[in-house]
């Protein structure tokens, strides 16, 4: 089992910044595979951003490439998601993720946290 909970979301004007983060118990953190989604009223739940430690490998939705950056902290069981040049559209609840494999549909993911809340104004 895995625990997660998010936080630093808020309230920014476009063109901002935001750091959020991931905490997470349980199991062995490092094993895991991370990943960010969002979900906007009205919208289904889409991918951001993943990172599989035991591969080094990074993936990011073409939406928040270049502006979102996602890394890990072991020593803290942390994950972030680094946004910055946040636009109105990223206006979402960001939740964070935990799978055995390196995946970027949300069914694969098998612990969630209870998300935090990014309103990004024009």
């Amino acid at each position: 089992q895995v625990q997660l909970v998010e936080s630093g979301g808020g309230l920014v004007q476009a063109g901002g910044s935001l750091r959020l983060s991931c905490a997470a118990s349980g199991r062995t953190f490092s094993s895991y595979a991370m990943g960010w989604f969002r979900q906007a009223p009205g919208k289904e739940r889409e991918f951001v951003a993943a990172f599989w430690w035991a591969a080094n490998t990074f993936v990011y939705a073409n939406s928040v490439k270049g502006r979102f950056t996602i890394s890990r902290d072991n020593a803290k069981n942390t994950v972030y998601l680094q946004m910055n040049n946040l636009k109105p559209e990223d206006t979402a609840v960001y939740y964070c993720a935990a799978s055995d494999h390196l995946a970027s549909v949300a069914y694969e993911y098998d612990y969630w946290g209870q998300g935090t809340q990014v309103t990004v104004s024009s």
